[in-house]
């Protein structure tokens, strides 16, 4: 097979139809591969970058930047105390969402343990749409609990229902007079889901939602870090909103919520994040864990060249022809996928394609961590690192037993402005002949356990040696392709 040799690219918006900075990457030969993955303790996240082919792991962080935002870091104001730069991403929130009150964090986790400690006390319920690993990892590690309330059609792996991530409203109401809103420190909802597959929530939805916390006094958060593509969503699913701009659709949906909060990995296209607030003197309440756990209140631990970034960032996510990029790629990996009989999570949502590791791994229960198992196995096969979301993913119950995950994912990210048309159809090829090739993917075991989100630095090792078996059938049909 001839040598391959593909080119990422690092560019600005769409529109442009610029390429500014290209990196170069090496697809090793599979008995590397297989070494390379020994020696990760089969955990895709432990993986050197320089030996990953098409890096699917994630889209935080690993967004391309645009010119202006490139070029928006040269002005950035290095001060501690009072930065210019603070006050011009302060004033563009404040524009986008309504909310004068910010506090800056250095991403979405730190952004939840600020949260977390402000409101959770022992044995309080936080309810969710869905929980998000290190959202629930920060309140349950407070003694808090979360409940899931996503509606039942949101973890239907095929559907054509368009939000499957809507919170089931009667549940919402039925569970906070359960609690008494008093237990309840704030209801969460994420803007999309990220565990069941990046599912998008609808306008309608979080209105509802939010009336019924209202009606309680109980106060709303929304986490935005997926908003991106949850604006998409709704402004080409919900028909009520089809009229609006997205900058008209992110006004409304701020209007809704107390707090907001995000990740501006993925927000923003940038590194950091940031808390915002309507009421001042809830602000205060939570501005002095800033210094505590950040850095000073006008930069929070992040670097102010990334937050000259993040505002233009967040001015380029109010354009469809920026945010459309991500879910129609996404859309284009799921389609063809489907296509082949692979099963994936459809409609498709946000963030990237994500495959149903039970349908596709019937034959490795849950308890062998299946999804990391096929991550592995997808990287053995094609030099192509994924993620898995599943029971890996899950914290063990009190007790030390398993708790196995309601889906079982493997999620292929899909990076903003990175990818092209050809990788993708690479992927897709390659996860068609793994498909093929299902029976001879195993199961996975802990050699190394941490207690808290076990699955960043967890050690594993294989129930038998089917990652051999599989790495020599995968080099009797395609060589050592490099």
């Amino acid at each position: 097979m001839p040598a391959i040799t593909f080119y990422k690219h690092e560019p600005i918006p769409m529109e442009m139809h610029k390429v500014k900075i290209v990196q170069q990457l090496h697809l090793l030969p599979t008995a590397q591969r297989l070494e390379k993955m020994q020696r990760a303790g089969f955990n895709t996240f432990q993986l050197h970058n320089g030996d990953i082919f098409l890096d699917m792991l994630t889209d935080s962080g690993v967004n391309a930047m645009s010119d202006l935002q490139q070029s928006a870091m040269l002005r950035a104001d290095d001060a501690y105390a009072g930065s210019e730069t603070f006050f011009r991403m302060r004033d563009k929130l404040e524009e986008l969402f309504g909310m004068p009150f910010c506090l800056p964090a250095h991403q979405g986790r730190a952004c939840e343990n600020i949260l977390a400690t402000r409101f959770v006390k022992p044995d309080s319920c936080v309810i969710m749409n869905y929980h998000f690993t290190t959202a629930k990892a920060h309140i349950t590690r407070l003694g808090g609990r979360v409940e899931e309330l996503v509606r039942a059609e949101g973890l239907v792996s095929k559907s054509d229902l368009p939000f499957k991530g809507n919170i089931d409203l009667e549940a919402l109401e039925a569970c906070i007079r359960r609690e008494t809103p008093a237990n309840v420190p704030f209801v969460r909802l994420e803007a999309g889901t990220n565990l069941i597959g990046g599912q998008p929530i609808s306008f309608a939805n979080m209105q509802a939602a939010t009336d019924i916390c209202r009606r309680h006094g109980v106060l709303t958060v929304l986490d935005a870090s997926l908003l991106q593509d949850n604006l998409y969503f709704i402004k080409t699913r919900e028909k009520e909103m089809q009229s609006l701009s997205v900058r008209e659709i992110t006004r409304k949906i701020a209007d809704l919520f107390d707090i907001i909060y995000f990740s501006a990995r993925k927000f923003g296209f940038a590194r950091g994040g940031a808390i915002l607030v309507r009421d001042e003197a809830l602000f205060h309440s939570m501005e002095d864990l800033v210094p505590m756990f950040e850095g000073f209140l006008t930069y929070g631990g992040m670097s102010v060249k990334e937050m000259e970034a993040m505002t233009v960032g967040f001015e380029e996510s109010m354009d469809m022809d920026v945010i459309c990029q991500g879910p129609q790629f996404i859309d284009y990996c799921v389609d063809r996928l489907s296509e082949y009989g692979i099963p994936v999570i459809t409609p498709g949502g946000g963030l990237g394609a994500h495959i149903d590791v039970k349908e596709f791994l019937p034959h490795v229960p849950q308890t062998e961590y299946s999804a990391c198992a096929l991550a592995c196995a997808l990287y053995i096969c094609g030099g192509i690192r994924g993620m898995e979301r599943g029971t890996l993913s899950e914290e063990r119950e009190r007790d030390g037993s398993e708790r196995i995950a309601s889906m079982e994912l493997l999620r292929l990210a899909f990076p903003r402005r990175v990818f092209t048309l050809s990788q993708t159809e690479y992927v897709i090829d390659r996860v068609k002949w793994l498909f093929d090739h299902r029976d001879l993917v195993g199961g996975l075991r802990f050699v190394h356990e941490p207690a808290t989100l076990r699955f960043f630095t967890g050690v594993l090792e294989p129930t038998s040696d089917w990652p051999e078996k599989l790495a020599a059938a995968y080099r009797a049909d395609f060589g050592d392709e490099q």
